[in-house]
């Protein structure tokens, strides 16, 4: 009965041991200096990881790019006052936060003005 205690306890420990654990993930991004995007929600995302928008951006040169601008997770974009109704396709917002370092069109917010002046924070609380 011992012996059976024994195998039952060391099989136990081997599957917790490789039991997927949470991971956390940092945004590569480069913290040089803040971007500012401004442009028309094409869709918005309200999802984990992390909601994200979809901008389209008019270039200087009368081009439209889109950008992908988004921030941390719902719970914690709740807590600074966003809901999935926040913005929607067609509101004009303006982005600011970190690009992508290796130059890709994706922003890690750090908060979005819209366009009726209100501010928005996504990582510090109010």
């Amino acid at each position: 009965m011992k012996a059976f205690r024994a195998s039952a306890f060391i099989v136990l420990a081997l599957v917790l041991c490789v039991m997927p654990l949470p991971a956390h993930h940092s945004w590569p991004v480069s913290y040089e200096r803040l971007v500012t995007v401004k442009g028309t929600v094409v869709d918005f995302n309200w999802a984990n990881p992390h909601p994200m928008m979809t901008i389209a951006v008019q270039t200087n040169d009368g081009r439209t790019e889109k950008w992908e601008i988004g921030g941390p997770a719902i719970n914690r974009m709740e807590a600074n006052g966003w809901t999935k109704t926040t913005v929607k396709p067609g509101d004009m917002i303006t982005g600011i936060g970190y690009q992508f370092a290796d130059g890709q069109k994706i922003v890690r917010l750090e908060r979005v003005v819209l366009a009726d002046g209100t501010e928005l924070r996504l990582y510090a609380a109010k």
